[in-house]
Protein backbone atom coordinates (compact mmCIF):
# COMPACT_ATOMS: atom_id res chain seq x y z
CA UNK A 1 0.00 0.00 0.00
CA UNK A 2 3.25 2.63 1.04
CA UNK A 3 4.51 1.71 -2.53
CA UNK A 4 1.58 2.52 -4.04
CA UNK A 5 1.12 6.19 -2.50
CA UNK A 6 4.75 6.80 -3.37
CA UNK A 7 3.86 5.62 -7.47
CA UNK A 8 1.06 7.98 -6.97
CA UNK A 9 2.66 10.68 -5.42
CA UNK A 10 5.61 10.36 -7.77
CA UNK A 11 3.18 10.64 -10.66
CA UNK A 12 0.97 13.92 -9.48
CA UNK A 13 4.49 15.61 -9.32
CA UNK A 14 5.51 14.85 -12.56
CA UNK A 15 2.29 15.94 -13.50
CA UNK A 16 2.14 19.41 -12.07
CA UNK A 17 6.23 19.82 -13.16
CA UNK A 18 4.91 19.27 -17.09
CA UNK A 19 2.05 21.88 -16.43
CA UNK A 20 4.62 24.55 -15.60
CA UNK A 21 7.23 23.59 -17.85
CA UNK A 22 4.50 23.96 -20.99
CA UNK A 23 4.65 27.47 -21.03
CA UNK A 24 8.18 27.59 -21.10
CA UNK A 25 8.32 24.89 -23.98
CA UNK A 26 5.71 27.53 -26.55
CA UNK A 27 7.84 30.93 -25.37
CA UNK A 28 10.87 29.45 -26.28
CA UNK A 29 9.49 27.69 -29.54
CA UNK A 30 7.42 30.85 -30.53
CA UNK A 31 8.28 31.86 -34.00
CA UNK A 32 9.97 35.24 -34.19
CA UNK A 33 8.64 37.90 -35.87
CA UNK A 34 8.14 37.96 -39.49
CA UNK A 35 9.88 40.46 -42.03
CA UNK A 36 6.10 42.28 -42.80
CA UNK A 37 5.46 42.11 -39.10
CA UNK A 38 8.70 44.30 -38.37
CA UNK A 39 8.55 46.45 -41.48
CA UNK A 40 4.84 47.17 -40.37
CA UNK A 41 5.92 47.64 -36.79
CA UNK A 42 8.34 50.99 -38.42
CA UNK A 43 6.47 52.25 -40.59
CA UNK A 44 2.44 52.81 -39.32
CA UNK A 45 0.22 51.93 -42.03
CA UNK A 46 -2.17 55.09 -42.41
CA UNK A 47 -5.93 54.06 -42.92
CA UNK A 48 -8.03 55.60 -46.12
CA UNK A 49 -11.92 55.83 -46.89
CA UNK A 50 -12.63 56.40 -50.55
CA UNK A 51 -16.10 58.34 -51.21
CA UNK A 52 -17.05 60.65 -54.16
CA UNK A 53 -13.85 60.64 -55.63
CA UNK A 54 -12.04 61.84 -52.68
CA UNK A 55 -9.46 60.00 -50.24
CA UNK A 56 -10.07 60.58 -46.42
CA UNK A 57 -7.02 59.95 -44.23
CA UNK A 58 -9.09 58.19 -41.50
CA UNK A 59 -5.66 57.24 -39.08
CA UNK A 60 -2.50 58.87 -39.64
CA UNK A 61 0.79 56.73 -40.23
CA UNK A 62 4.25 57.01 -40.49
CA UNK A 63 5.51 60.35 -42.59
CA UNK A 64 8.00 59.49 -45.36
CA UNK A 65 10.05 61.67 -47.65
CA UNK A 66 10.82 60.98 -51.05
CA UNK A 67 14.51 60.71 -51.69
CA UNK A 68 14.61 59.69 -55.44
CA UNK A 69 12.87 60.96 -58.61
CA UNK A 70 10.71 58.56 -61.00
CA UNK A 71 7.53 58.18 -58.51
CA UNK A 72 4.53 58.12 -61.01
CA UNK A 73 1.46 59.60 -58.76
CA UNK A 74 -1.70 57.98 -60.24
CA UNK A 75 -5.57 60.34 -59.11
CA UNK A 76 -7.43 58.53 -56.09
CA UNK A 77 -9.93 56.96 -58.13
CA UNK A 78 -7.99 55.17 -60.38
CA UNK A 79 -7.99 51.76 -59.75
CA UNK A 80 -4.54 50.61 -61.69
CA UNK A 81 -1.11 51.87 -60.54
CA UNK A 82 1.39 52.37 -62.17
CA UNK A 83 4.64 50.96 -59.91
CA UNK A 84 8.36 52.00 -59.79
CA UNK A 85 11.33 49.30 -58.75
CA UNK A 86 14.07 50.14 -57.03
CA UNK A 87 16.79 47.89 -58.13
CA UNK A 88 20.54 47.74 -58.01
CA UNK A 89 20.56 51.40 -56.37
CA UNK A 90 18.16 52.92 -58.88
CA UNK A 91 14.67 53.67 -58.98
CA UNK A 92 13.20 52.45 -62.05
CA UNK A 93 10.25 54.84 -63.48
CA UNK A 94 6.54 52.51 -64.50
CA UNK A 95 6.90 51.49 -68.33
CA UNK A 96 5.19 53.66 -70.70
CA UNK A 97 1.97 51.28 -70.85
CA UNK A 98 1.89 51.26 -66.92
CA UNK A 99 2.55 54.66 -67.01
CA UNK A 100 -0.59 55.46 -69.84
CA UNK A 101 -2.46 53.06 -67.43
CA UNK A 102 -2.98 56.30 -64.67
CA UNK A 103 -4.45 58.73 -67.08
CA UNK A 104 -3.76 62.03 -68.39
CA UNK A 105 -3.86 63.53 -64.77
CA UNK A 106 -1.01 61.41 -63.81
CA UNK A 107 1.95 63.45 -62.29
CA UNK A 108 5.33 62.68 -60.80
CA UNK A 109 5.44 62.82 -57.15
CA UNK A 110 8.70 65.25 -56.80
CA UNK A 111 11.75 64.13 -54.33
CA UNK A 112 11.20 66.31 -50.96
CA UNK A 113 7.41 65.14 -51.09
CA UNK A 114 5.98 63.70 -48.18
CA UNK A 115 3.87 60.76 -48.01
CA UNK A 116 2.23 58.22 -46.29
CA UNK A 117 2.62 54.48 -46.76
CA UNK A 118 -0.82 52.92 -46.85
CA UNK A 119 0.29 48.87 -47.57
CA UNK A 120 3.73 46.75 -47.29
CA UNK A 121 3.77 43.69 -49.07
CA UNK A 122 6.70 41.16 -48.55
CA UNK A 123 6.72 38.27 -51.06
CA UNK A 124 9.96 35.83 -50.39
CA UNK A 125 9.53 34.19 -53.59
CA UNK A 126 10.16 37.01 -55.50
CA UNK A 127 12.18 38.69 -53.13
CA UNK A 128 10.32 42.09 -53.23
CA UNK A 129 9.11 43.89 -50.89
CA UNK A 130 6.27 46.44 -51.93
CA UNK A 131 5.14 50.17 -50.70
CA UNK A 132 2.15 51.60 -51.30
CA UNK A 133 2.06 55.25 -50.65
CA UNK A 134 -0.08 58.24 -50.75
CA UNK A 135 0.15 61.92 -50.50
CA UNK A 136 0.07 63.59 -47.50
CA UNK A 137 -1.22 66.77 -48.15
CA UNK A 138 -1.50 68.37 -45.11
CA UNK A 139 2.59 67.37 -44.30
CA UNK A 140 2.71 68.75 -48.08
CA UNK A 141 0.72 72.00 -47.48
CA UNK A 142 -1.56 71.47 -50.47
CA UNK A 143 -4.05 73.78 -50.57
CA UNK A 144 -6.51 71.63 -52.36
CA UNK A 145 -6.12 67.89 -51.87
CA UNK A 146 -4.78 65.94 -54.36
CA UNK A 147 -4.11 62.49 -52.89
CA UNK A 148 -1.98 61.01 -55.74
CA UNK A 149 -0.87 57.35 -55.18
CA UNK A 150 1.82 54.43 -56.15
CA UNK A 151 3.30 51.54 -55.56
CA UNK A 152 7.27 51.37 -55.33
CA UNK A 153 8.65 47.77 -55.48
CA UNK A 154 12.28 46.99 -53.65
CA UNK A 155 13.93 44.54 -56.10
CA UNK A 156 16.53 42.18 -54.13
CA UNK A 157 19.08 39.65 -55.41
CA UNK A 158 17.56 36.21 -56.43
CA UNK A 159 17.13 34.00 -53.02
CA UNK A 160 18.72 37.08 -51.44
CA UNK A 161 15.72 38.02 -49.36
CA UNK A 162 14.90 35.40 -46.85
CA UNK A 163 18.00 35.57 -45.53
CA UNK A 164 19.04 39.35 -45.91
CA UNK A 165 18.25 41.21 -42.23
CA UNK A 166 15.64 43.47 -41.53
CA UNK A 167 18.25 46.53 -41.47
CA UNK A 168 19.19 45.59 -44.33
CA UNK A 169 16.00 45.91 -45.93
CA UNK A 170 15.27 49.15 -44.39
CA UNK A 171 18.51 50.54 -45.57
CA UNK A 172 17.47 49.64 -48.77
CA UNK A 173 14.28 51.37 -48.34
CA UNK A 174 15.56 54.78 -46.86
CA UNK A 175 16.95 55.31 -49.96
CA UNK A 176 13.93 55.85 -51.80
CA UNK A 177 11.29 56.98 -48.52
CA UNK A 178 13.19 58.39 -45.63
CA UNK A 179 11.37 58.54 -42.21
CA UNK A 180 10.15 62.15 -41.26
CA UNK A 181 11.29 62.28 -37.72
CA UNK A 182 9.47 65.43 -37.57
CA UNK A 183 6.11 64.94 -38.51
CA UNK A 184 5.08 61.62 -36.59
CA UNK A 185 1.72 63.88 -35.14
CA UNK A 186 0.92 65.39 -38.59
CA UNK A 187 -3.21 65.15 -39.36
CA UNK A 188 -4.74 64.69 -42.65
CA UNK A 189 -5.42 68.31 -44.26
CA UNK A 190 -8.30 65.86 -45.99
CA UNK A 191 -10.41 65.02 -43.07
CA UNK A 192 -13.62 67.28 -42.37
CA UNK A 193 -13.32 67.04 -38.93
CA UNK A 194 -10.58 68.92 -38.48
CA UNK A 195 -11.80 72.15 -37.70
CA UNK A 196 -8.45 73.79 -36.06
CA UNK A 197 -6.69 73.72 -39.44
CA UNK A 198 -7.99 76.89 -40.95
CA UNK A 199 -6.85 78.92 -37.85
CA UNK A 200 -3.83 77.30 -37.99
CA UNK A 201 -3.38 78.35 -41.92
CA UNK A 202 -4.40 82.04 -40.79
CA UNK A 203 -1.49 82.04 -38.29
CA UNK A 204 1.46 80.72 -40.29
CA UNK A 205 0.72 81.78 -43.73
CA UNK A 206 3.52 81.13 -47.10
CA UNK A 207 5.95 83.45 -47.10
CA UNK A 208 7.47 84.78 -50.29
CA UNK A 209 11.14 83.84 -50.33
CA UNK A 210 13.91 86.20 -48.82
CA UNK A 211 14.98 88.63 -50.97
CA UNK A 212 18.81 88.34 -49.69
CA UNK A 213 19.21 84.34 -51.54
CA UNK A 214 19.97 85.59 -55.24
CA UNK A 215 21.50 83.01 -57.61
CA UNK A 216 24.98 82.21 -57.37
CA UNK A 217 25.11 82.21 -53.99
CA UNK A 218 26.82 79.88 -51.97
CA UNK A 219 25.74 77.48 -49.24
CA UNK A 220 27.66 79.37 -46.21
CA UNK A 221 25.86 82.16 -47.56
CA UNK A 222 22.54 80.62 -47.61
CA UNK A 223 22.99 79.30 -44.64
CA UNK A 224 24.18 81.97 -42.91
CA UNK A 225 21.17 84.23 -43.69
CA UNK A 226 18.61 81.85 -43.26
CA UNK A 227 20.33 79.04 -40.65
CA UNK A 228 20.40 75.69 -40.57
CA UNK A 229 17.44 73.91 -42.91
CA UNK A 230 14.77 71.55 -41.94
CA UNK A 231 16.29 68.81 -43.90
CA UNK A 232 18.73 68.05 -46.94
CA UNK A 233 17.68 66.14 -50.44
CA UNK A 234 20.71 64.84 -52.23
CA UNK A 235 19.56 64.64 -55.66
CA UNK A 236 22.23 63.65 -57.79
CA UNK A 237 24.55 66.28 -58.49
CA UNK A 238 21.86 68.56 -56.60
CA UNK A 239 21.70 69.34 -52.51
CA UNK A 240 18.29 70.68 -51.96
CA UNK A 241 17.86 72.65 -48.37
CA UNK A 242 14.17 72.77 -47.00
CA UNK A 243 12.87 75.42 -44.91
CA UNK A 244 9.62 75.59 -43.72
CA UNK A 245 8.46 77.95 -46.49
CA UNK A 246 11.24 77.68 -48.80
CA UNK A 247 13.22 75.29 -51.07
CA UNK A 248 16.97 76.16 -52.17
CA UNK A 249 18.23 73.57 -55.15
CA UNK A 250 22.04 74.46 -54.99
CA UNK A 251 24.47 73.04 -58.09
CA UNK A 252 28.01 72.28 -57.59
CA UNK A 253 27.66 74.39 -54.17
CA UNK A 254 25.69 77.05 -55.86
CA UNK A 255 22.46 78.16 -55.44
CA UNK A 256 20.20 77.70 -58.72
CA UNK A 257 17.02 77.71 -57.83
CA UNK A 258 15.01 78.94 -55.58
CA UNK A 259 11.49 78.04 -54.13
Amino acid sequence: MRQKSEIAFLLVGLIVVGILAAPTAVAQNAAPPSLLEQLQAQYKLAKTAFSSGQVTITEPGTVLVIQKGGIQGCPPGNLTLAPATFKDGSLNPPGKFAAAMCGKTARQLPTGEKVYVTKIDVNPKKDRVGFRIIECDACNGTAQPSSYKSDVFFEFPKGSLASTSVPDVEDTIAKVFAIDTGAAQAQPAQSPTQPEQPAQAEQAPPQAPPAQIQLGQTIDEVVGALGQPERIANVGSKKIYVYKDLKVTFVNGKVSDVQ
